[in-house]
């Protein structure tokens, strides 16, 4: 893992601190906060406690008291994310509110939420923690500012468990589709601009008929990755949800064959040509559908969404699909923002690469919050300070 060269930064590694941690009641908290931001940005190969101390410190008790603070100083992490959302949107003008899951792989099972699961993306299954995270996201940078645990079952309904990793009685089983419900409303809550568009990948994690229905109902405009079986219901021939009020829809399809479809006498997507990623020539379908699934109130109707569907020209690679409610903007505007969920996923592997994020060596829930904040706040700093600079020791040209 690199280290950052801080010393030509704009704006000093204090400053951030005091704007983000000047909460905190006491003035050892405060400091300590500071020092693991350093820590984090300038501490070579692994960032554990021990050798982040060493880098910022050279008292013998630096360790204990960087541990002290982070595991088990009682400090609420909410405010510290809220102002660091104020502070990244004075220099980062967002064009989405992007939410997207993070496998963390753990060794042992004594952490916070760790548990085994398949993920697709490897084939495998694997022993994890799994994070949701919400990044601010222009065209250029993806900066995470909140997060969600996820607790399945066997951690959030085990006392004992429970109680040695210092749950509290508030945080319960919720699925993923609540976690990303819970930081949209966090990210609303903690805004100075007015809120963007949510463009969510969560397609290998869980289905999106609750995320749908839970950001139509708090009135966010979205973009949702949709897996492909998902069943959609083709609007023909114009039809609009004002004549779907009653309580069968016509019969449903898989997302994925519509497709297939576009040559059918009923249904006949709009299909344009494009640039995607460079030179690669895509397909891109889209049309309006409802999805069976979805009805925010009874006997109301069903709402009508649009899927498009981006499809290389060259090879057998399949589609990628994604449903909006933002059935009038133009496709290649809806197309621009579910681009940006990849810049999330960069992100994340650069936090894993050079910020610590798989380093935490604790065990308990408030701990894990505090470093998921400290790290996102060494991240921002990194990408909104320290412009031009590049990680010690990388070649420049």
């Amino acid at each position: 893992m690199a280290a950052h060269d801080v010393s030509h930064a704009h704006v000093p590694v204090s400053v951030l601190a005091e704007q983000v941690f000047g909460h905190l009641p006491r003035a050892d908290q405060r400091a300590w906060a500071q020092a693991y931001l350093a820590g984090l940005l300038t501490t070579e190969g692994k960032k554990s406690v021990r050798r982040m101390a060493a880098t910022v410190s050279g008292s013998p008790t630096a360790s204990q008291s960087m541990h002290q603070f982070l595991n088990a100083s009682p400090w609420d992490w909410a405010p510290a994310r809220a102002e660091l959302m104020r502070w990244a949107e004075q220099r980062l003008s967002p064009h989405a509110w992007v939410l997207s899951a993070a496998v963390l792989r753990k060794r042992g099972d004594h952490s916070c939420g760790v548990h085994r699961r398949f993920v697709p993306a490897t084939g495998r299954s694997v022993n994890c923690q799994l994070a949701v995270g919400a990044f601010l996201t222009s065209g250029t940078e993806a900066v995470p500012m909140h997060w969600g645990l996820l607790l399945p079952g066997t951690w959030a309904d085990d006392q004992t468990r429970r109680a040695r990793a210092r749950i509290p009685d508030d945080a319960d089983h919720r699925t993923i589709e609540q976690h990303a419900l819970d930081l949209v409303d966090l990210l609303c809550a903690s805004t100075q601009l007015s809120a963007r568009p949510v463009v969510a990948d969560l397609s290998h994690h869980t289905g999106v008929a609750s995320l749908v229905r839970g950001l139509s109902r708090r009135g966010r405009e979205f973009i949702v990755s949709l897996p492909g079986r998902t069943p959609v219901v083709p609007v023909v021939g114009g039809t609009t949800a004002r004549g779907a009020y009653a309580s069968k829809l016509p019969a449903a399809v898989e997302a994925q064959r519509l497709f297939g479809l576009k040559h059918s006498a009923q249904f006949r997507p709009n299909a344009h040509e494009g640039l995607d990623r460079g030179a690669d020539r895509t397909a891109v379908m889209t049309t309006l559908v409802r999805l069976p699934q979805v009805r925010l109130a009874r006997q109301a109707p069903h709402p009508t969404y649009r899927v498009f569907g981006v499809r290389s020209c060259v090879g057998p690679r399949s589609p990628r699909i994604w449903l909006t409610n933002m059935t009038q903007r133009r496709t290649d505007e809806l197309i621009a923002l579910a681009r940006l969920q990849h810049r999330a996923g960069a992100t994340v592997q650069s936090l894993e690469d050079d910020f610590g994020l798989l380093d935490f060596e604790g065990r308990s829930y408030p701990g894990w919050h505090h470093h998921m904040t400290l790290v996102s706040a060494a991240f921002a700093y990194s990408r909104l300070e320290l412009t031009g600079a590049r990680p010690a020791g990388l070649a420049t040209g």
